[in-house]
């Protein structure tokens, strides 16, 4: 049995043991104390550090509920190493249904943030001391923004070796290799050498039951990849295998007016093929929307009022269409039915 006292802000918590602790961010102009509540939970055995968040916009609430679901899996009974379980980074945000702190800043853009900075920028940079710099190992759930939703997916940069190597064990549909954006919670993390991941699934302010699931799967897969829970005796349910995204883009509205969608999350578009049509109230002028290339759509806004330029349909491109398709074929039945829940005392 380990030794070892890991220490996050005033707390220690030992070897077997496990605690909720609330990190001082800030005192709001009501007087009202802002913390950062992280359950720290230890294996009596050292090994991997990973940390878990989830409401980094405030408004993306499934990766609360997959936290809530990781807490309460029977696996972590087995852990070895420490898991670091942020299910509400964004407290302000996510009493408020809103994306955002008091300053209007977001939150993944302000890191590595700054002790002395604004509202924001202390807690990026509190979350980053005490959190990620104390990890070995990241994933960061999130939805697509308010009235988007998002096919499940991870966005990940391959160029980082074990982040290339752990990125195929989340069950989803699609892999997108995207560069790291600035001040981003993921550039951070790569900055400092940290293997880091980001969960896409659903939308804003909604539970999707196949994201939350999903993720869950994958997350319990990855902590098998890394050590920190043992491999399984018996296989388990057949995983998807991920198709890697050779690019993406939005297709954006040509002009204002109300859209008609005639296709939606996770359908194979050919190049040219109409995604629908915008019309104005009088339907005096029509414009249809179409794809710019072949590919498969993994994110679409919900709201049928447009302005010209907005984002409608997110379209990623592959080399085999053949294998994401297969995948969506089996994402609704491996993970669309809730799981069992123990009845509440």
């Amino acid at each position: 049995m380990s030794k070892t006292i890991f220490r996050i802000g005033h707390e220690e918590v030992g070897p077997g043991e496990s605690r909720i602790v609330q990190l001082r961010v800030a005192r709001l102009y009501d007087h009202t104390e802002m913390r950062l509540p992280v359950k720290v939970v230890r294996g009596r055995k050292d090994g991997p550090r990973l940390f878990v968040s989830a409401a980094l916009h405030g408004d993306e609430i499934n990766g609360t509920e997959i936290i809530r679901r990781l807490l309460r899996h029977t696996a972590l009974k087995k852990l070895r190493g420490t898991l670091l379980a942020v299910p509400v980074v964004n407290v302000f945000g996510f009493n408020n249904q809103s994306r955002y702190l008091p300053d209007r800043r977001d939150l993944n853009r302000s890191f590595p943030g700054s002790i002395r900075g604004s509202l924001t920028a202390r807690l990026a940079h509190i979350f980053l001391r005490e959190i990620v710099e104390q990890s070995t190992h990241g994933i960061d759930l999130h939805t697509g923004a308010i009235h988007r939703t998002n096919l499940p997916q991870i966005r990940a940069s391959l160029t980082h070796p074990e982040t290339a190597q752990l990125a195929p064990q989340f069950p989803v549909p699609v892999i997108l290799n995207s560069t790291a954006p600035d001040g981003s919670l993921r550039k951070a993390a790569l900055d400092r050498n940290i293997p880091y991941l980001l969960f896409e699934g659903g939308e804003a302010l909604r539970f999707d039951e196949v994201s939350i699931r999903s993720a869950l799967a994958g997350i319990v897969q990855v902590m098998r990849a890394i050590g920190m829970l043992p491999e399984r005796r018996r296989p388990g349910r057949r995983m998807l295998k991920p198709a890697i995204a050779l690019s993406s883009q939005w297709i954006r509205a040509p002009q204002s007016g109300l859209l008609r969608m005639k296709k939606g999350l996770g359908d194979h578009v050919e190049s040219g093929e109409v995604l629908g049509q915008i019309s104005d109230p009088f339907e005096e002028r029509t414009v249809s929307v179409r794809a710019k290339e072949t590919g498969i759509i993994i994110g679409h806004g919900q709201i049928p009022l447009v302005s010209r330029g907005d984002a409608l349909f997110h379209v990623a491109t592959f080399r085999d269409l053949s294998t994401v398709r297969d995948n969506l074929d089996q994402l609704d039945d491996l993970y669309a039915a809730p799981p069992p829940e123990p009845e509440a005392d």
